[in-house]
């Protein structure tokens, strides 16, 4: 089990412990990929952990952009997290049903405006049920709470910037893909997208940063997997993946391991793979 960081990854216990403090903001961050045959807000309504607020990463995200679930803009932000009562003070705490997957991109999006006392719960929503820990199917009382937010820009890079560091060579760049959509030997899962990677990224499948049961690897683990994928983590590093959500597991893992310069494409495959123009390896 990780040992308990409140600004990244806490246990279920400790969650338990904390359930009822009144600082504490709890979010079901749920999302499944398109033909999942999943449907994240009905399996919150019938089931979540007491307090939670469901957090709709469709909804939460830059709806003018063309690609899935961009980040929003810092007033959206501001404006839908008044409304769920999450503010300035809280301690935020994200969880998903599938264990560590969605629930990273929206710590990362926690950061992303600045607020750094948010942390993923290790194993998420099946763990804690798996260990017979209350459930509720009632939403929460919401009572507007102010939020200020300060967007740290370093944190994220757009398609510009990430050609540019392809092209140079200076970051490592980091697909949390499965291996055969990396290679190009498996179908992207969204129509009309070229098959293949980032020139010069490495492959790392973001379940191999994973226990069988969700939890996320301690650090030997995390780092041992790095090791393997050929990553270098004295450089600095951008986060990759589909849509953008399984690359902030990336994230996740290295601000774990201590490491601060490091980003996330937010437009990643679903932009890359849309235009020609930009160069696509294989293999």
């Amino acid at each position: 089990m990780a040992e308990d960081d409140p600004k990244t990854l806490v246990s279920t216990g400790w969650l338990e412990r904390h359930l009822k403090d009144p600082d504490l903001r709890l979010l079901d961050a749920s999302w499944y990929m398109p033909g999942s045959g999943r449907d994240p807000k009905a399996e919150y309504d019938a089931a979540h952990i007491p307090g939670a607020r469901f957090f709709d990463i469709d909804e939460i995200a830059d709806l003018r952009s063309g690609l899935p679930h961009m980040a929003p803009t810092a007033e959206k932000f501001i404006s839908r997290m008044r409304a769920m009562g999450v503010g300035d003070g809280h301690q935020v705490v994200v969880y998903d049903g599938a264990g560590i997957y969605s629930a990273a991109r929206v710590w990362w999006l926690f950061r992303l405006m600045g607020k750094t006392d948010v942390a993923v719960l290790d194993g998420g929503f099946p763990k804690w049920q798996a260990e017979g820990r209350q459930v509720e199917d009632m939403a929460p009382i919401l009572r507007d709470r102010h939020i200020t937010v300060s967007r740290q820009a370093h944190l994220v890079r757009d398609v510009t910037q990430v050609a540019a560091a392809a092209k140079l060579g200076d970051h490592e760049i980091i697909d949390a893909r499965s291996p055969g959509r990396f290679a190009g030997t498996e179908p992207e899962p969204r129509p009309g997208l070229r098959s293949g990677h980032i020139p010069g990224s490495k492959n790392l499948h973001y379940a191999t940063l994973l226990h069988a049961d969700g939890t996320m690897k301690d650090a030997k683990g995390l780092r041992a997997a790095f090791a393997a994928a050929g990553v270098d983590l004295d450089r600095p590093a951008i986060t990759t993946c589909g849509s953008g959500v399984t690359a902030a597991i990336l994230n996740l893992a290295l601000a774990r391991l201590g490491k601060h310069d490091h980003a996330l494409y937010d437009g990643s495959w679903a932009e890359w793979g849309m235009y020609n123009d930009l160069k696509v390896a294989k293999g």
